[in-house]
């Protein structure tokens, strides 16, 4: 950890006080930490929050990004500022605070506000130029970590298998296919946010990855889990059946969406089983319940050839 990761926090948390006291100079308590990890660190001082991207954060990119987000309103949180502004060595953005979503009340995950959100952001046209969405380029990452982390793990090799048989795009190692479509490329329900809160409109915060890409991405996460046995079917049904109402363009308007999620949803499956494997591996502790199922389904993968985005058969890893 270098002498500007120590001295980050408190900085941050001397920041966002100035900025929640300039919104509201007699807001009460003071700095509370949402997250403190390598790609971000969140403050929140009342109704104000500041978040530290990665430090490998590219200025241009991360500013169009909230750029966007300034410029949809009522689908993405709006920023508070117009432009990251650097605090060492790392770039900070401020938001309004928003509720999120409970993790203890499970029946109330708002499954189909997500998905409206997705399909209305997927139908709106980028109001300015935007990189290309980062969801594929995470699931690399991820893949590489387990590389390095355990090579000769037994529980590896399903999961760099199913990786490997992705075409080059869904593995960060092409252009998409769909250059146009703009995606939020990390959609799950720790994005979501209610405001005003505490129970404001949802809506989707995090614009780390958001860009241009194959919109299907952005339903890949649930599709995975659902089809990896780990959400159930009603609760995939009312997502899906949500963002074919709001118009989405990821899926067909009826029919089987599979052809459309085939590719996305093995590439979440193979990025979260990397994930889950190489925190066990560090941690020296025996795969869990979960994390076994999510290699089992990169094993059953292998068996099948993935789908084109727009044809071929019902294959979902289930």
């Amino acid at each position: 950890m270098t002498t500007d990761d120590h001295a980050l926090l408190p900085a941050l948390e001397a920041r966002v006080r100035e900025a929640a006291h300039a919104r509201t100079p007699a807001c009460p308590g003071g700095a509370v930490t949402l997250a403190d990890r390598p790609d971000a660190t969140v403050v929140r001082h009342a109704g104000t929050v500041a978040k530290a991207h990665a430090a490998d954060a590219d200025p241009a990119e991360l500013s169009s990004r909230v750029t966007v987000a300034a410029g949809l309103p009522g689908v993405l949180l709006p920023p508070l500022g117009p432009a990251p502004v650097a605090l060492h060595g790392r770039l900070v953005t401020y938001w309004p605070y928003g509720t999120p979503v409970d993790p203890e009340d499970p029946d109330a995950a708002p499954w189909e506000a997500a998905a409206a959100l997705l399909a209305r952001l997927h139908r709106t046209p980028a109001p300015t130029a935007v990189p290309p969405m980062r969801g594929p380029a995470k699931a690399a990452l991820a893949v590489a970590g387990l590389r390095e982390a355990a090579p000769g793990h037994p529980d590896a090799a399903p999961v760099l298998a199913a990786w490997a048989a992705l075409p080059g795009w869904a593995r960060g190692e092409a252009a998409m296919p769909d250059t146009t479509t703009l995606c939020h490329g990390d959609l799950h329900l720790g994005q979501l946010v209610r405001h005003p809160a505490p129970d404001g409109p949802w809506l989707l915060i995090d614009v780390d990855d958001l860009g241009t890409g194959v919109p299907a991405w952005d339903l890949a996460r649930p599709a995975a889990w659902y089809a990896c046995g780990l959400l159930p079917p009603e609760e995939w049904h009312r997502f899906l059946a949500a963002y074919r109402a709001g118009g989405g363009p990821a899926v067909p308007a009826d029919g089987d969406p599979w052809p459309a999620l085939d590719v996305p949803a093995r590439a979440l499956t193979a990025q979260t089983a990397a994930r889950a494997l190489t925190k066990a591996v560090l941690a020296g502790r025996p795969l869990d319940e979960v994390e076994r199922s999510l290699v089992g389904a990169c094993a059953r993968m292998a068996s099948v050839r993935p789908a084109g985005p727009r044809a071929g058969a019902e294959t979902s890893p289930q």
